[in-house]
């Protein structure tokens, strides 16, 4: 089957002669030939061209070779199949003009037939499969209900997303109905993304540590927990919610085969905060890729040391930034397949 198949192995929890490493947003904007496809194309023509999200997802692979690739797309077609208008703007980022404000606003939104609305995806990974040929995993995602819904309600980007917040809070009955919503399209999307060749998701819950803990769990985690148990049967799933160490105890419980780490979160205290026997995947600073090279390497292994090398991804603890060095993302990976215990 798959030629390099460790990201897999330690999914399972596997023994391994080192740690997979892949990196989140690898597929992207520090690449000089994503950026030669960016000013060719608009966002949105990338993410619905099968051609380009393939082409795209395979760049970092002949680039920098880690041991997992990842479908270049983004968590906002969901909303979008949904109903809500979402645009990419230059120098600002997502933007929804029609925000969801109102208990009406939130019956408008539909649970789409997913085959129809997001097909593209679909054809994007089938083809990646084909071009990847079984050299390495590859990996499908989503964003948490939660995260969706910041962008759903608040319109845009935030630093603290208050809209959303208060939201939750002042209609809390709408914002469930739309948080079951959001759940519900994620988990066909999902299990058609699996049909079509995916052999792992990922679930990234980018605002989840804006919650309160006790929040947290009423908001983010028990949709998280739906998505999970409805693909768990599938393929893995691995959990990421950036700022969310304090929910690792109860998704350490869950059937999630991995659980993402931010730089926050130190190797020991992310063990012993998720019972110690899921697999971990993280965490390094992206700022830290703008280290001299031997200090990277360096910080890898110490990393990797801190971690175990077994039940654990080598990761980024957040996406890589668009101003590193190539040669230093390739050092980070390079540095995992030099590691010797």
């Amino acid at each position: 089957m798959i030629k390099n198949d460790l990201f897999l192995r330690a999914l399972k929890g596997e023994t391994v002669q080192r740690p997979p490493v892949w990196m989140m947003r690898q597929a992207g904007r520090y690449l000089p030939e994503f950026i030669a496809l960016r000013d060719k194309y608009d966002f949105f023509t990338r993410c619905q061209t099968p051609e380009l999200a393939a082409e795209i997802t395979v760049q970092p692979i002949r680039r920098i070779a880690p041991d997992a690739a990842i479908l270049f797309s983004d968590i906002l077609v969901i909303p979008q199949a949904m109903g809500i208008e979402v645009l990419m703007k230059e120098n600002f980022g997502p933007f929804l003009p029609n925000p969801i404000r109102t208990i009406q606003d939130v019956e408008r939104v539909i649970v789409p037939d997913v085959n129809e609305t997001l097909g593209y995806v679909f054809d994007a990974i089938k083809l990646t499969k084909e071009m990847l040929n079984d050299e390495v995993p590859l990996i499908g995602f989503a964003g948490s209900p939660w995260t969706i819904m910041c962008y759903a309600v608040e319109g845009k980007g935030s630093k603290s997303f208050d809209m959303a917040k208060g939201f939750c809070f002042q209609h809390p009955e709408a914002a469930h109905v739309l948080l079951q919503k959001i759940t519900d399209t994620t988990i066909l999307y999902l299990k058609e993304k699996v049909k079509a060749g995916v052999n792992a998701v990922q679930i990234f819950d980018s605002w989840g540590g804006m919650l309160s803990p006790v929040d947290y769990q009423e908001f983010s985690w028990k949709y998280i927990n739906q998505i999970i148990e409805a693909l768990a049967d599938d393929a893995p799933v691995i959990v990421f919610g950036k700022g969310c160490w304090f929910a690792l105890g109860e998704m350490g419980k869950s059937r999630a085969s991995a659980l993402g780490v931010d730089w926050t979160c130190s190797p020991r205290n992310a063990r012993y905060l998720s019972g110690g026997n899921i697999t971990l995947q993280g965490n390094f600073d992206p700022s830290r890729l703008l280290s001299p090279i031997p200090t990277i390497k360096k910080m890898v292994h110490e990393m990797i040391d801190e971690f175990g090398k077994d039940k654990y991804i080598v990761n980024l603890g957040h996406g890589i930034l668009p101003n590193i060095p190539v040669d230093h993302a390739k050092a980070f990976i390079d540095a995992v397949k030099e590691y010797n215990q």
